[in-house]
């Protein structure tokens, strides 16, 4: 039989002759020594697979590896599963939450009566690499949801169960190694052995179980103290909370119940607080340039702009601005490795022009501010004379904000730096965590389709792209922020579903997106729709996406 095998990323389909039934994991044992990364999981056709699927007729067989999204996620939660099972080795079966991502590795909380101790995290890598070494195989065992109830009950899993108890599912998934048994969402490597690199190290009250970045699927990268970011989810916790939810299950019952208007409410209005205290920060410290930058959907826009409404409240009258004005004239922008523009370096922007007329700005002197034409690729002059007050601050939206090389002649007493992202802690139960970068994605999709006349299909074909610049030019530079602010709605993804579901399911199979609609339609189904969304105010961020705003044309 004859089949076409993409072996790497953006490669060639080769043709080649496999016999009927043939495993995908033997198939990568042939090639692998060929390849740089470690192959984690497969499509066929457009379909994700694990390697343990048998080929039966004649497809397109591609290999995945870290450096897409959905093996990397597959990596994280073979990982995970090692990781408890070596807690329960070492320490006996003590509570375990899996919370999120944080210092560039997973952030975890062994429940144990004693707060786990540096000899004891060690013990636990220890152990872990003895599993890894050991190549113990992910025993897969699928079974209807009556059972799957029981056998939840019987390893003491509640919230899985409660959870499942109000899902329509015909089946579900379990995994076992090396007799430790637990459900996870989503598909494994066939054995502990292609879970390479990693290792643990004591955080604060928790455990970091770091392991490569997307980018380099080799190397675990450096390690940064997030301090902020740590901060800001522990504050997510205390808001989840004051909310009364925890997991999905209790999201989904207020959903059910009709509690979600006050949750709504209050959600909003935590925002609200936090947006107030940084204005209070701003006019407290005599800051005169705010900027603000975060990855792609974080709701920059409407945050900007009701950080000025909350100025204005403090007394202040903010000039609101954003850096694209000040691309540089289109023929000189640099190009990328594909030869293509590219829009996201520092270096399409005009520097030395910005830094002139913030300080000039600054300094009480009358500024004739650029309009970039997007249509013609060049800078326009005369519409925007511009001059402020002593006292008044610029609000600043771009993203190189935080990077002092966009800013290197304004005086550092002068800027105020706010970093902002939706830092999702609400997770499906303690051990199957909610992907922030999926969270976005969904935003982002909602927003393209409503407002740029994007379909989903678009949105998951550039997304690697975007997720590329983030890497680049934004995350390297959040460490620099003097506050962040985490745009998170805990309500959002059973708003965001009614807009989703759609467009994901208007993927075909025969599409190459299919994939990863395919993917996010199977998150989806965990969420409760939230139909009516009258209630959320047209200042929200979340209306940023789903439409309604004041702040969004």
């Amino acid at each position: 039989m004859k089949i076409k095998l993409i072996k790497e990323l953006r490669a060639e389909p080769i043709e080649i002759d496999v016999e009927d039934g043939t495993i995908i994991e033997d198939l990568v044992k042939e090639y692998q020594k060929d390849l740089e990364y470690r192959v984690i999981a497969a499509k066929r056709n457009n379909t994700l697979v694990d390697l343990s699927e048998e080929i039966i007729e004649p497809c397109i067989i591609s290999f995945l590896d870290m450096r897409t999204q959905a093996a990397n996620l597959i990596y994280e939660k073979s990982l995970s599963l090692i990781y408890l099972k070596a807690v329960e080795d070492v320490l006996g079966r003590v509570p375990v939450e899996i919370q999120n991502v944080i210092n560039k590795g997973l952030y975890t909380e062994v429940k144990a009566q004693e707060p786990v101790t540096k000899e004891q995290i060690q013990a636990i890598e220890n152990r872990m690499h003895e599993i890894v070494k050991a190549d113990l195989p992910f025993e897969k065992y699928i079974c209807g949801p009556e059972e799957a109830m029981k056998i939840m009950e019987e390893d003491g899993y509640k919230f899985k169960q409660r959870l499942f108890s109000s899902m329509k599912v015909k089946r579900v998934r379990f995994y076992t190694l090396d007799g430790y048994r637990n459900f996870f969402y989503g598909l494994m490597t066939p054995s502990s052995g292609y879970i390479e690199y990693f290792e643990l190290m004591k955080y604060r009250n928790g455990v970091l179980i770091r392991f490569p970045h997307p980018s380099n699927p080799k190397v675990i990268p450096e390690y940064v103290d997030q301090k902020l970011m740590y901060a800001t989810f522990g504050e997510a916790t205390r808001w989840q909370k004051l909310l009364g939810i925890n997991y999905v299950d209790d999201l989904n019952e207020k959903v059910r119940n009709g509690e979600y208007k006050e949750i709504i409410q209050l959600s909003e209005a935590l925002h609200e607080k936090r947006i107030a205290e940084i204005a209070d920060m701003i006019k407290e410290q005599k800051k005169r340039i705010i900027l603000i930058a975060g990855p792609s959907s974080s709701g920059k826009t409407t945050f900007a702009r009701r950080l000025c409404v909350q100025l204005r409240v403090c007394g202040l009258k903010p000039l609101y601005m954003g850096t694209d004005d000040y691309f540089v004239e289109r023929e000189q922008t640099p190009l990328d490795e594909f030869g293509e523009r590219d829009f996201e370096c520092l270096e399409a922007v005009d520097v030395e022009l910005f830094n002139k007329q913030m300080n000039a700005l600054l300094a009480g002197e009358q500024v004739d501010l650029p309009t970039f034409d997007f249509m013609t690729g060049h800078k326009e002059y005369g519409k925007r004379l511009t001059s402020i007050t002593s006292n008044q601050p610029i609000v600043i939206e771009g993203i190189h904000a935080l990077n002092d090389a966009m800013t290197p002649h304004i005086p550092a007493e002068q800027k105020f730096k706010i970093y902002i992202s939706p830092l999702t802690q609400l997770n499906i139960d303690e051990h199957n965590r909610i992907s922030t970068t999926d969270s976005r994605m969904l935003r982002r999709m909602v927003r393209d389709f409503k407002y740029r006349g994007h379909d989903a299909q678009e949105t998951i074909r550039t997304w690697p792209k975007v997720r590329h610049g983030e890497d680049k030019y934004i995350f390297p530079y959040n460490g620099e922020a003097d506050v962040f602010f985490n745009s998170v709605h805990i309500y959002e993804f059973s708003v965001l579903k009614k807009y989703a579901e759609p467009l994901l399911e208007a993927i075909f199979p025969d599409e190459p997106e299919y994939m990863d609609a395919a993917r996010m339609l199977k998150f989806l189904k965990y969420f409760e729709v939230l139909e009516d969304d009258s209630i959320i105010v047209n200042n929200s961020i979340i209306r940023e996406f789903i439409g309604g705003s004041i702040f969004v044309d």
